[in-house]
């Protein structure tokens, strides 16, 4: 019996070690816990948040207390197609897309709690913003060839800066950027929207067209008084030059004459030949006729034989 009492106290002692052990393990795990980089840690007691942890690591808090995470990391929200009227009543289908994550957390925590109810209040932030861009601006705003009245980005850009500061302010979230994922019109009001649109381009190619011709008129009636403009001074200029060369010819006639004047009466015997006798024409001449003078007598033009009989026979037939 005596032997027998050191084992029993051995194997007493040995469960209160292995019990102690597993209290501290049991308080260790209930007291300790650990921190991603992706998250941050709420230590709540009895649900309401009393610590909130931001950096990765090791934290402690008493056995009696959770810890809640929230993943801090960038979300992705797109909401479903809803319908808006522009300024003008036009009717619109438009969808948007949020890029968003947690900026406080325990804001966040206090207002939506987990990740389905934050993307429940974006979507209510981006229809009441996304509706209010829409009415406040015409549809050329949004879809339009003129750069002057497009204005999209501007308009999203106000709209991502008013969701930021609404989403921030009520609910501890910060929106990164919010974006058009559709713009079009709806499905019952396309083929009127879209005849309307023809019709509208159509008018404006009319007016183009009509301003071109205009246009066209007016260059051509400048090129017409351009070109009668010119040609009247090329008319000018061509009787001038014209009048000019036979001034010249006639003084180059004139020198000619005085050092020749046989050989320019000669000259003028055969051009009044060639211009009154054809080819196919007959001629009857009396042999003294000037035209065949030079025929006889080469110096007929410089008062030959034949030149001074023509000329008695000429003043004989004058007396007569």
């Amino acid at each position: 019996m005596p032997e027998r009492r050191p084992i029993r106290r051995w194997r007493v002692r040995a469960a209160v070690m292995m019990a102690a052990l597993t209290l501290v393990v049991i308080g260790g795990g209930l007291c300790f816990f650990t921190v991603d980089s992706a998250e941050y840690a709420i230590v709540t007691d009895f649900g309401k948040p009393t610590q909130v942890i931001i950096a990765p690591g090791l934290g402690l808090k008493y056995p009696h207390q959770s810890v809640r995470t929230i993943d801090h990391r960038v979300f992705v929200f797109t909401s479903p197609p809803s319908e808006f009227l522009t300024l003008e009543k036009t009717p619109v289908v438009a969808a948007g897309t949020v890029l968003w994550r947690v900026a406080e957390p325990k804001r966040f925590f206090e207002t939506v709690i987990d990740r389905t109810g934050a993307e429940s209040r974006l979507g209510d932030i981006l229809f009441a913003e996304l509706g209010a861009a829409v009415g406040r601006n015409p549809l050329t705003a949004f879809v339009s060839i003129d750069p002057a009245a497009y204005r999209a980005d501007t308009i999203v850009a106000e709209m991502v800066r008013r969701c930021h500061d609404i989403a921030l302010r009520d609910y501890g979230i910060e929106v990164v950027d919010v974006q058009l994922r559709g713009f079009d019109f709806p499905k019952q009001n396309r083929l009127r929207l879209y005849a309307r649109m023809k019709s509208e381009r159509g008018r404006i190619s009319m007016q183009y067209r009509s301003e071109g011709e205009e246009e066209s008129l007016k260059v051509r009636a400048a090129a017409e008084e351009e070109k009668a403009r010119v040609l009247s001074k090329a008319i000018e200029l061509s009787q001038q030059s014209r009048g000019e060369g036979d001034g010249e010819a006639a003084r180059i006639y004139g020198e000619a004459l005085g050092q020749s004047p046989e050989f320019y009466t000669f000259l003028r015997a055969l051009e009044a030949s060639r211009s009154l006798a054809r080819k196919t024409t007959t001629m009857v001449l009396p042999a003294d006729s000037p035209l065949f003078g030079v025929l006889f007598d080469s110096s007929y033009f410089s008062g030959g034989t034949a030149a001074r009989g023509t000329q008695a026979r000429s003043e004989r037939a004058n007396m007569r």
